[in-house]
C-alpha cells in the first residue's frame, strides 16, 4: 500500500461516475479473484479492494507496475494520482470498456486493468502541464514495462485499443482520436530528420493491423482499415481498407461499417 499522503488527496477528489459501473465491477471481480486464487489476495487489497475510489484504484495499479528502486512507491502514487483529472478518468473508463468489448482473450475489466498493456495519459498530461522531464522519464519506463513507446506529446482520444501492445511507436506529433484499436508492432512515425508536425493523424473508429507502418505527418479517414504489414506514405480516405507496400486501396467500406469495433483482419 502506498505510505504517503495519497489516501487523503483521494478522498477529497470528486469520483466519476464510473464508480458505479466499471469501477464497481472491477471491485466486485477483484473479491472473487481473491477467493479463487488466495495467493493474489494481498495484491487485490493493496491495489483494489482496500482503495478508497476509481482514482485511487488506477494510481495504486499503476505506481506498483512502475515501481522502481530509486524512486519511493509512494512517491510515485502521489504524482500520478494528482493528474487523474475527470478527463482522464472518463477517457481510461472508455479504454477499459472497449478492450473488455473488441478482446475475446479479455474476460473481465479487471484484466484488463491488471494484465494489459498501455500507459499514456499521465506522461501526457505531465508534459501539458509544463513538465518535460518526469514526462519523458515516466513515458521511457512505461515502454520498458508495458511494451508500447509513446511519447508525451502525442494527443491520443477515448476508447483506445492497443491489443497486446508490445511494438508499439507512437511519435510526438501524433494524433489518435477516440475510438481506435491498434494492434501490435505498429509504428506512427515521421519519415526523416524533419522537425514540427511530422506524424500521422488517425481519426475516429480506424483499426490498425499488426505490422503496420504508416509515416510522415498524413491523415487516416475516419472508419478506414490498415492491413497488417502495411507501409502507408499518403494519405488514405474514409471508409475504405488499404493493403500492400505501399498501401493502396483495395475495398471501400459500408458507411455504418467501424473497423476498431468489429476487429475484423480479413481484407
Amino acid at each position: 500500500m502506498p505510505k504517503s499522503t495519497g489516501l487523503g488527496l483521494a478522498e477529497q477528489q470528486p469520483q466519476s461516475s464510473g464508480d458505479v459501473s466499471i469501477w464497481s465491477v472491477i471491485r466486485a471481480e477483484a473479491n472473487e479473484l481473491a477467493v479463487r486464487e488466495p495467493i493474489l489476495r494481498r495484491l487485490l487489497a493493496e491495489q483494489v479492494t482496500d482503495a478508497a475510489g476509481s482514482r485511487e484504484i488506477l494510481a495504486r495499479v499503476l505506481a506498483a507496475r512502475l515501481s522502481v528502486p530509486q524512486v519511493e512507491t509512494g512517491d510515485l502514487f502521489d504524482l500520478i494520482l494528482s493528474t487523474l483529472e475527470d478527463d482522464i478518468m472518463r477517457k481510461v473508463e472508455a479504454d477499459l470498456a472497449a478492450v473488455r468489448e473488441r478482446d475475446p482473450a479479455c474476460m473481465t475489466f479487471l484484466h484488463a486493468l491488471l494484465n494489459l498493456k498501455g500507459f499514456h495519459r499521465i506522461a501526457h498530461a505531465l508534459w501539458n502541464a509544463g513538465r518535460p522531464e518526469i514526462a519523458t522519464w515516466l513515458a521511457n519506463l512505461a515502454s520498458l514495462v508495458f511494451g508500447p513507446d509513446i511519447h508525451p506529446a502525442a494527443r491520443i482520444g477515448a476508447a483506445i485499443m492497443l491489443d497486446h501492445g508490445s511494438g508499439i511507436v507512437i511519435g510526438e506529433t501524433a494524433v489518435i482520436e477516440d475510438e481506435v484499436s491498434i494492434l501490435q508492432n505498429v509504428t506512427l512515425g515521421g519519415t526523416g530528420k524533419e522537425t514540427g508536425d511530422r506524424h500521422p493523424k488517425i481519426r475516429h473508429g480506424v483499426m490498425i493491423g499488426a505490422g503496420a507502418k504508416i509515416l510522415g505527418n498524413i491523415e487516416i479517414g475516419a472508419f478506414s482499415k490498415i492491413a497488417a504489414g502495411s507501409v502507408v506514405l499518403k494519405p488514405v480516405p474514409e471508409h475504405c481498407t488499404v493493403a500492400g507496400v505501399p498501401a493502396a486501396v483495395v475495398r471501400i467500406h459500408r458507411a455504418d461499417e467501424i473497423p476498431a469495433e468489429t476487429m475484423d483482419q480479413n481484407i
